[in-house]
C-alpha cells in the first residue's frame, strides 16, 4: 500500500487536537505526503482518526464507501476502535508508511426502514457498531416482532433491541448483557434491552441474514439510531430491515498489540496483566 495522499480527521471543538493535527500534517509532509485536515476523499489513500471511537464512527460510512483504510489514533478515552495510543502515534504511522500495517475488513450494517405498506421511509443508514431501537426513557416496554430472513424469531418485550457488528460487540451490546464477538468474525448480534422474560437471550446470526424488526403496538418517543445518532423515529407497524453493508470498513489494527491485550486493557481483565506466550511444545505441535 502506497501512501501519497491522507486524510487527518480530527475532534471537533478541541484546540489541542487541532494543534496535534497540525503537526501531524506537517509531519507528513516531511514523509513526502500529502496532508488535510478534515477532508475525506475517494483518491486519498488513508484516513487518520484524532480523537476516540466516536470520532472515528462518524466517518466510517464514508471511509468504507470509497474503501479508504482507516487508522484511529486514540486521544479519547476507552478507544477500542481507535487502537493506536498517543505516544505510539508517529512509530505506528512509520510502520504504516513502510507497508508494514495489517488492514481488517470489519463487517458494516445497513439499515431502511419501512412504512406498514413496505415502502422506504427516507435513505439508509450505515453503521459500524450498532443500530438500536429504543424507546423514551419513561414509555411502557415495547412489543417488537422479529425476523431473521423470513423465518420469525420471537416477539421481545422489552425497552429495546440492538443489532450489532462483531466490532459493536464491545459497545452498547456489551452493556446489554449481549457476547462479545471477535472483531474478524462475520455476524450480526441480536441483543434485547432489558427484556421482560428473562429467556429473551441474545441471537448470533450469519452475515448473510437480514433481519427485520417491527414496532407490534403503538408507542410514543421510540427512535432507531445508528453508531448513536438519530436515524428515525418509528410508528407503530412501521418495519426495520438490517443487513451486512455491501463494503466493510478497513481498518488498520495497531502493530504493537493485539485484540486480546486491547481487551485485557479496556476491560481490566486479570488486572492487565501481559499473560504469557503461548508453550514452545504446543507451538511445534501445531506446526507439524
Amino acid at each position: 500500500m502506497r501512501i501519497r495522499r491522507v486524510g487527518i480527521i480530527i475532534r471537533k471543538d478541541s484546540p489541542v487536537v487541532q494543534r496535534i493535527g497540525e503537526e501531524l500534517a506537517a509531519w507528513f509532509a516531511q514523509h513526502c505526503v500529502q496532508a488535510e485536515l478534515d477532508k475525506i476523499e475517494p483518491d486519498m489513500d488513508l484516513l487518520t482518526i484524532l480523537g476516540g471511537d466516536g470520532t472515528l464512527l462518524h466517518v466510517a460510512d464514508q471511509a468504507a464507501h470509497y474503501g479508504i483504510p482507516v487508522v484511529g489514533i486514540n486521544l479519547g478515552h476507552l478507544g477500542f476502535l481507535t487502537e493506536v495510543a498517543a505516544e505510539e502515534m508517529y512509530p505506528a504511522l512509520a510502520e504504516i508508511l513502510n507497508a508494514k500495517a495489517e488492514i481488517e475488513e470489519r463487517l458494516m450494517l445497513k439499515a431502511q426502514l419501512l412504512d406498514e405498506t413496505g415502502l422506504a421511509i427516507g435513505q439508509p443508514w450505515f453503521a459500524l457498531n450498532e443500530v438500536v431501537i429504543l424507546k423514551g426513557s419513561t414509555e411502557p416496554l415495547l412489543r417488537l416482532c422479529c425476523w431473521a430472513d423470513e423465518e420469525y424469531v420471537a416477539t421481545y418485550k422489552a425497552d429495546g433491541l440492538i443489532i450489532s457488528t462483531p466490532t459493536g460487540s464491545t459497545a452498547y451490546n456489551l452493556s446489554a448483557g449481549g457476547p462479545i464477538a471477535h472483531a474478524k468474525l462475520e455476524a450480526i448480534l441480536l441483543t434485547p434491552i432489558c427484556p421482560f422474560m428473562l429467556e429473551s437471550r441474545p441471537v448470533l446470526l450469519p452475515p448473510q441474514m437480514q433481519v427485520t424488526a417491527q414496532l407490534a403496538r403503538p408507542a410514543n418517543k421510540v427512535k432507531v439510531m445508528a453508531d448513536g445518532r438519530l436515524a428515525w423515529n418509528m410508528e407503530a407497524n412501521a418495519f426495520l430491515t438490517v443487513e451486512a453493508a455491501a463494503k466493510p470498513l478497513r481498518l488498520i489494527s495497531s502493530p504493537h498489540k493485539g485484540y486480546f491485550a486491547i481487551l485485557r486493557s479496556k476491560l481490566n481483565w486479570a488486572s492487565c496483566d501481559n499473560g504469557s506466550p503461548l508453550p514452545d511444545c504446543v507451538r511445534v505441535a501445531q506446526s507439524r
